[in-house]
């Protein structure tokens, strides 16, 4: 077997659309809701999880955070990804939803214990209820969303499927520090954890390489089961960084960036005056409410790169402990008129050197 590997691009305007979700949900014994989805009905794809141990029928799982599978952000990504490897394949596909943080190990175990082929765990906070999972289930293909595993790991059923964060938060702070009119910027982010550090970092490095005089505040949520589904706090210090001038807020985590966004769009001068930009997936399809202010969304193709690591997976071409996805910036959408052609130019040459590795984010962590 062979190291898989994903190029890392950062495309000026990657669209990523998303579908609904599918299936009816119902209690999990782990702590958790699940439900489940197949192939396409034409496609004799199998309709249930009774036979994932023959070696003929292939069965994916994924395990969320504390969080849902239609949060129209990171979750969803990763739950579609799998979704579109279980059409794709024609497999079989289930997911459940973590309660508590406490049931990761319980609600993995649903998993292997039918002989499920992958289990797809979603979320940096998962990481080593994951290696330990795949420790003791080596039959079992594990891909860790966001989760990077140390050097000297060993487990050869186990990657961690990570993303170049930084580089797409530079590229919508830079295009926010041509964009903005007051000098003040905010961020509204969800638990303090790297991958949102590093798209906070990336996002106010961006900023102030495009406008030195800019200014931008962070602010990260305390807590931690609820830290990527709070909208209400979300909207909350949206409105306070509104309030203290900002004009381009960055919504970045789940449910509570969301209400970031929703908070802006609302606001006075929303798409004139005060804008939003969204992340993970290209939320103007998702979080269609964030619309009036929305003017593009730093994301990761998350549904691309469970799609990908699955169906490699699959082939057998599966090792190598960290797997690198793809990020980028969403198109601008009603927005592209309205931004001046220099200000997309300059931000195209900036996602183009951040591609060829000739510009750095000079994010550290």
């Amino acid at each position: 077997m062979k190291s898989t590997r994903y190029l890392v691009a950062v495309p000026a305007a990657l669209a990523l659309a998303l579908a609904g979700c599918g299936g009816s949900t119902g209690s999990g014994s782990g702590g958790g809701t699940d439900s489940s989805a197949s192939g396409s009905a034409d496609s004799g794809a199998p309709t249930d999880d009774s036979n994932c141990a023959d070696e003929a029928v292939f069965c994916i799982g994924l395990v969320t955070d504390t969080g849902k599978v239609d949060d129209k952000s990171f979750n969803q990504s990763a739950h579609e990804g799998a979704k579109a490897a279980a059409a794709d394949l024609e497999g079989y596909y289930k997911y459940i939803e973590t309660q508590d943080a406490k049931d990761y190990a319980a609600n993995m175990q649903q998993f292997t214990n039918k002989k499920y082929d992958v289990v797809v765990t979603v979320g940096f906070l998962m990481t080593d209820a994951t290696v330990e999972a795949a420790k003791g289930s080596p039959d079992t293909k594990f891909i860790g969303v966001d989760q990077g595993y140390p050097e000297g790991t060993s487990e050869t059923n186990l990657t961690g499927l990570v993303f170049p964060e930084d580089q797409a938060g530079y590229s919508a702070g830079y295009l926010a520090g041509l964009m903005t009119k007051t000098n003040k910027l905010g961020q509204v982010l969800g638990l303090e954890i790297p991958p949102v550090q590093k798209f906070a970092k990336g996002f106010e490095n961006g900023a102030k390489a495009a406008n030195p005089e800019v200014s931008v505040k962070t602010v990260y949520h305390p807590a931690g089961d609820n830290a990527f589904n709070d909208p209400v706090w979300g909207a909350g210090q949206a409105k306070t960084q509104l309030s203290q001038g900002a004009d381009i807020i960055f919504g970045a985590g789940g449910n509570t960036g969301n209400g970031a966004l929703q908070e802006v769009a609302k606001s006075k001068g929303a798409g004139t005056d005060t804008y939003c930009i969204g992340v993970d997936t290209d939320q103007w399809d998702t979080v269609p409410a964030a619309q009036p202010c929305l003017i593009t969304s730093a994301t990761k193709l998350i549904t691309k790169g469970v799609t990908d690591t699955i169906t490699q997976a699959k082939d057998g071409e599966f090792e190598g402990v960290q797997t690198v996805g793809e990020a980028g910036l969403a198109p601008y959408h009603d927005f592209d008129s309205k931004i001046p052609d220099d200000v997309k130019t300059k931000v195209d040459d900036v996602v183009k050197q951040l591609q060829d590795g000739s510009l750095k984010t000079d994010v550290t962590l």
